[in-house]
């Protein structure tokens, strides 16, 4: 078995115990990204689109898809209900993100990292790429924010 360098495996243990270094989360690597999302430290007003993105592509990429989405919704409701907007929470939104995110990973070979996979599929970064698929009065719907509702214009991949 292999020595192991103290000084390496103590520096992680440090770097893991800490804040990212950078106050702004596209600086970070995947897993201080992740750990930050999961342990509610990442402030409401940093995390937009391009966030939401780059969680459901880690998802994506290290869990079959039904355990990607679980994550996913819980990781969702537990940010917004930290940041007292419980009720913001869509599921319907959440879930047809993470099949279009889920379909883009498996299209392409797997992307080494969240910014190649993002310039091969700018789309995702289209905000209203929702209303392709969507009639507003069906995503607007109370029934979409509470539950799956499938796709009224156009089936999801």
């Amino acid at each position: 078995m292999p020595a192991v360098d103290r000084g390496t495996a103590g520096e992680l243990e440090r770097r893991s115990a800490r804040q990212p270094l950078s106050t702004h989360p596209s600086d970070w690597t995947d897993q201080e990204f992740r750990e930050a999302f999961e342990s509610l430290q990442i402030p409401n007003e940093m995390f937009h689109h391009r966030e939401h993105i780059r969680l459901a592509w880690m998802y994506s990429c290290n869990f079959p898809q039904e355990q990607a989405l679980a994550r996913m919704v819980q990781g969702i409701q537990a940010f917004a209900k930290h940041h007292g907007a419980a009720a913001k929470y869509h599921h319907t939104i959440t879930a047809a993100w993470m099949r279009l995110v889920w379909h883009a990973v498996r299209q392409s070979s797997l992307a080494p990292d969240f910014h190649t996979f993002a310039c091969a599929h700018p789309y995702l970064f289209h905000p209203r790429l929702l209303e392709d698929y969507y009639s507003a009065a069906r995503l607007q719907s109370d029934a979409a924010r509470h539950a799956w509702i499938e796709p009224d214009l156009r089936s999801l991949p």
